[in-house]
This record gives C-alpha cells, sequence and structure tokens, in this order.
C-alpha cells in the first residue's frame, strides 16, 4: 500500500514543487507579437477639411461650462475655466451643411497671460466609411491666432495607431454670446 501511496504522490509532488508563481522578474505579462498582427495594410496620408460649430447659445447649446475659478481668484481672462463640449461638425461652415460627426471632449482656459485654450477632444465621425471611427486631439489652442496647430494623438476604428496634426482657424466668432465656427484641416497617418 505504502508502495502504491508513493508512486501515485510522488510524481504529483515532484510537478508541483517545480511550479512557482509568477515574480516580479518574470516577464508574463507582456509578449512578442508578430509585425503584423492586425493584417494592417500600408500607412497613409489623409487630408480631412470641417467645420466645428461651437453654440453657447439657443436652446439646445453644445458647450456648458462645467468648472468656474474660485471666486477669490480673479484673473483678466478667466484662467482655470473648463467647458464640455459636444459640437457639431459639417461639411460646410454653415450650421445646416451635412452632419459628419461631433467633436466630444473639453477645453480650459490655460494661460494666465492670454487666451489659449488647453483642447482635449475626440473627432467622432458617423458617416460614410468613418462612421464610428475617432481622432484624437489634445494640445494647445491660443484662439486668436490666424492658425493653429494641435497633434493628433491617436484614434479608434480606421484610425487605429493614427498620428499627425490639426490646423484651425476661425471662420466666425461673436464676442456677445461666444458662438464660433472654426474651420479644421487635419492631416493624419493612418492604416
Amino acid at each position: 500500500m505504502t508502495k502504491i501511496f508513493f508512486c501515485f504522490l510522488l510524481p504529483l509532488f515532484i510537478a508541483f514543487s517545480q511550479t512557482s508563481p509568477t515574480t516580479g522578474a518574470d516577464t508574463t505579462f507582456v509578449q512578442s507579437i508578430k509585425r503584423n498582427p492586425m493584417k494592417l495594410r500600408s500607412e497613409k496620408l489623409s487630408h480631412f477639411r470641417f467645420y466645428w460649430h461651437d453654440i453657447a447659445t439657443g436652446p439646445n447649446p453644445s458647450v456648458v461650462k462645467i468648472v468656474q475659478p474660485p471666486a477669490n481668484k480673479t484673473t483678466p481672462n478667466n484662467f482655470g475655466t473648463i467647458l464640455m463640449i459636444d459640437d457639431p461638425l459639417t461639411e460646410k461652415p454653415e450650421a445646416d451643411s451635412k452632419l459628419l460627426g461631433r467633436a466630444q471632449g473639453f477645453y480650459g482656459q490655460a494661460s494666465q497671460e492670454e487666451i489659449g485654450l488647453l483642447m482635449a477632444m475626440n473627432f467622432v465621425f458617423s458617416t460614410g466609411k468613418y462612421n464610428g471611427s475617432t481622432l484624437t486631439i489634445l494640445g494647445r489652442n491660443p484662439i486668436f491666432e490666424k492658425v493653429r496647430e494641435m497633434p493628433v494623438i491617436g484614434g479608434s476604428g480606421l484610425f487605429r495607431f493614427a498620428r499627425g496634426y490639426a490646423e484651425a482657424s476661425t471662420i466666425t466668432f461673436d464676442t456677445k454670446t461666444g458662438d464660433a465656427v472654426v474651420e479644421y484641416n487635419v492631416h493624419v497617418l493612418h492604416y
């Protein structure tokens, strides 16, 4: 009986004693992958032009203030103010032109010296080939400069691994209401 016990338990004991939980030096959380695991096609450069409508007025504004600077801190340019956006992106500058998607994210007054915004937004496309795909913008936007450049830092869907830049040029800006139309020219490398 003892021989049978050792015949079955000894191999099990040896097998379990040679396995150990992963340690900090073990690299099981990362692995090498094939160069083209997602069957990516060759990279291409695309240019997109559309119009961003920042609407602060009316029954359905597309921008709302979510952070107001503390009352005891006054600056001439509203430093610290943050606004959330869900702005229409259209084919032409007119608000009733074809809707291509939406700009969703936020921007904040990040400069104490001038009107310089920090923009963090996704261009979410809702038509045609790019329906459901997004481009992500994160950068500085000094709004009173004629042309502003911000980086494209990524994307999703057909813009996976995207990189590039966006140039913004103000078409109209109403100083009383805050409503604005901005032309975006986006140059993006993607697969």
